[in-house]
């Protein structure tokens, strides 16, 4: 590997150079770099949801959050249809997640736009290639990846890392108010999703 390849930006660098608030997890699974990368792109992302009563949990409490928010502002909760997949080779380029770029077999960028921080869920519907230049206030912009690395002849280092970047400083104060109690629970989720990835990599070598 040479010292420019080493040096060359990631993607989610190019996408979110500089960010209010980052979370990275790592695991490491078995197989080489292109056989994980495949099960990145194909891993169901709902059976963290489903196989996790910490995950389930989690998203009980923030749904019970956001139902009290309604009902003290006397307003109905529409409450999204919950998928029955979620693979990142199914997103779109347009949509409320989409893919931002792709670099394999090292790394996959996804994103998404909104305000999720006073006891309201709302994503943007956005295009990938707008997602770098946004820049509305009263918004973040969420940048994700992951990320493989060969570590040692069999097995290859999955990252996992997202990062937040407010459009104003009133929307910052309040994403930084929802981010630092819910930091380490947000890793949690994560860890099961980079768990998820872990078991379809096993089941295909």
């Amino acid at each position: 590997m040479t010292t420019a390849s080493i040096a060359a930006p990631m993607l989610i660098e190019q996408l979110l150079p500089d960010y209010d608030a980052v979370r990275i997890e790592h695991r490491v699974v078995p197989g080489d770099l292109e056989a994980t990368y495949a099960a990145v792109m194909r891993a169901d992302f709902m059976r963290a949801w489903r196989d996790s009563a910490g995950v389930r949990a989690l998203f009980a409490a923030r749904a019970l959050g956001e139902k009290a928010v309604a009902a003290a502002s006397r307003r109905a909760l529409v409450e999204p249809p919950v998928p029955e997949s979620l693979r990142v080779e199914d997103m779109p380029q347009r949509g409320e997640w989409v893919v931002l770029g792709e670099d394999p077999p090292r790394e996959v960028a996804f994103g998404a736009i909104g305000r999720f921080w006073s006891g309201e869920t709302a994503w943007e519907q956005i295009v990938a290639t707008e997602f770098a230049a946004f820049a509305a206030p009263g918004f973040a912009k969420l940048a994700c990846n992951f990320s493989v690395r060969a570590y040692g002849a069999a097995q290859t280092l999955v990252s996992y890392e997202c990062r937040t970047l407010a459009t104003d400083d009133v929307a910052r104060a309040g994403f930084l108010r929802y981010w630092r109690p819910l930091s380490p629970f947000i890793g949690v989720v994560l860890r099961a999703q980079l768990g998820v990835v872990a078991d379809e990599a096993a089941r295909a070598g």
